[in-house]
């Protein structure tokens, strides 16, 4: 089976995503089944999407889909996700400021997601565009955790909840990853 990337260092970054993002994802499965589906239900759902997300990647990896079809359908996961958990059901958050800027950033993340996805000349999106998708989920990733590590009275799902904060910027730094490859030209 022959892979699309031929460089160790892209190599190891594409493997080291998809296993840390299914290692993540199994963990808020045991979660859900642990605390059944009235607490983790809605994790579950974000979970078939992140799912998805790491097959594609996996299939990306091994020239099983085209880069077109990657972008596509990766994009529309990971908006689909940002959409779900970050503005539609926004969890409440303790301060009200952090749940503003968590809004914004999310508006802003899906913005640049759908630019991404919408774009017919895809390749010309710049290494600085996609690593900003990466950069702004992180610092949302960051709030949250800061929200809910520090600020909000520790419970037995804060673990729970911590690990699914990181699964998401974990999987667009993945598809920032092969996308940067692409922007170059280069395998």
């Amino acid at each position: 089976m022959q892979i699309r990337f031929k460089k160790k260092a892209k190599i190891i970054d594409v493997v080291i995503t998809a296993v840390a993002g299914m290692l993540s994802v199994g963990f808020m499965l045991y979660g859900v089944c642990h605390f059944g589906l009235r607490v983790g239900g809605f994790e579950l759902i974000l979970n078939i999407f992140y799912l998805a997300c790491l097959v594609m990647i996996w299939m990306y990896f091994f020239n099983r889909l085209k880069a077109e079809q990657f972008n596509y359908w990766c994009s529309v996961c990971v908006g689909i996700t940002v959409l779900l958990r970050d503005i539609l059901f926004s969890p409440e958050l303790v301060s009200y400021p952090i749940h503003l800027m968590c809004l914004t950033l999310s508006v802003w993340l899906l913005l640049m997601l759908t630019y991404f996805y919408a774009r017919k000349n895809w390749k010309g999106y710049t290494k600085f565009n996609l690593w900003m998708i990466f950069i702004v989920d992180v610092i949302i990733a960051a709030l949250y955790h800061y929200d809910i590590a520090y600020l909000e009275a520790a419970d037995k799902y804060t673990d729970y909840l911590l690990t699914e904060i990181w699964i998401r910027p974990t999987i667009t730094y993945g598809l920032v990853t092969c996308f940067v490859t692409e922007t170059r030209g280069e395998g």
